[in-house]
C-alpha cells in the first residue's frame, strides 16, 4: 500500500526495500510524516515496523527506494548521516544509557562534544529537561540506581537534550514492568503535546487513541492501512488489522 506523499513532509520515504540476506523486510514502502505530526506504527511481531524506523537515521540500511529526513537524502555520505543523526533523537527497548556515567553526565555528553556547548549551559539545558520528564532528583545517580521506568525517562531526556527536530521510539515500554508503563507514557504524552515530530513503534493502543495523528499498520514489510485513530480503531479496512486489533485489544 502506498501512503498519499505531502509537500510539507519532514520525512519523506519513498519506494522502500530491504532485505537481510534472501529475507525482504521491507517491500516497497511509501509513507510521509508532516512536520509536526504523530505517527504510531503497529502491528505483529517481525512485521518490519522496527527495522522501518532504524532505517530513519540509519541503523539500517536500506538497498532500493530513498529516505529524506527534513529534506536530507540518507546515502552513504557520512556527513548527511551525520547531519541527519543530530535532529533525529531516538529511544530504544532498553534504555542504552551510559552504564559508567551519572544521569547528568549522560544528557550533557552529546550536546558539549556534538553541540559544542558550555559545560554550565549543557547542565542547565539537562536540569530543565530532567524536570520535564520527572526525574531531577536523579541527576547524580547511574543507571543501575533508577527503576526500569525512571531509566527510560532519563533516556528521554537525553534525547531531548539535543534538540532533536524528531523522535523516533522503538517500543519503549516494552522492556518495562507493567506499574512502570504508564509513567513513560504520561511523559511521552506531554512530549506529543508540545509539537515535536514523531514516530511511535508500539503495542500500547491507549497512547495511539490519545496522541496519534495517524496509526500506520504494518504486515509482513509492507504499509496494510494508515489512517486517523478513530476510523482505525472502530472501522479497519484490512482483515489482517481486523485480526491485530481483536488480539491485543482482548487482552
Amino acid at each position: 500500500m502506498k501512503e498519499q506523499i505531502q509537500d510539507d513532509a519532514m520525512i519523506r520515504i519513498e519506494g522502500l526495500h530491504k532485505w537481510f540476506g534472501a529475507f525482504h523486510a521491507l517491500k516497497d514502502i511509501d509513507l510521509d510524516v508532516a512536520r509536526g505530526e504523530r505517527v504510531v506504527i503497529c502491528g505483529p511481531s517481525g512485521s518490519g515496523k522496527s527495522t522501518l524506523i532504524r532505517c530513519i537515521n540509519r541503523l539500517e540500511i536500506h538497498q532500493r527506494g530513498r529516505i529524506l529526513v527534513d529534506g536530507i537524502e540518507l546515502t552513504d555520505d557520512l556527513k548527511r548521516i551525520d547531519r541527519v543523526r543530530r535532529e533525529v533523537g531516538m529511544l530504544f527497548q532498553n534504555f542504552n544509557l551510559f552504564p559508567h556515567l551519572t544521569i547528568m553526565e549522560n544528557c550533557t555528553m552529546a550536546p558539549i562534544w556534538v553541540r559544542r556547548m558550555p559545560l554550565e549551559e549543557a547542565r542547565k539545558q539537562a536540569m530543565h529537561f530532567l524536570e520535564r520528564v520527572r526525574i531531577p532528583e536523579q541527576a547524580d545517580k547511574y543507571p543501575v540506581q533508577l527503576s526500569g521506568g525512571q531509566q527510560q525517562r532519563a533516556a528521554i531526556a537525553r534525547c531531548l537534550c539535543m534538540s532533536p527536530k524528531i523522535m523516533l521510539f522503538d517500543e519503549p515500554t516494552s522492556a518495562l514492568d507493567p506499574e512502570m508503563i504508564k509513567e513513560v507514557l504520561d511523559v511521552m504524552v506531554d512530549l506529543a503535546k508540545s509539537g515535536m515530530t514523531m514516530l511511535c513503534v508500539t503495542h500500547e493502543m491507549g497512547f495511539a487513541r490519545e496522541v496519534a495523528d495517524r496509526v500506520v499498520f504494518m504486515d509482513g514489510g509492507e504499509i496494510i492501512e494508515a489512517n486517523a485513530p478513530d476510523d482505525f480503531f472502530r472501522n479497519p479496512r484490512s482483515d489482517r488489522a481486523k485480526l491485530f486489533l481483536s488480539q491485543i485489544l482482548s487482552h
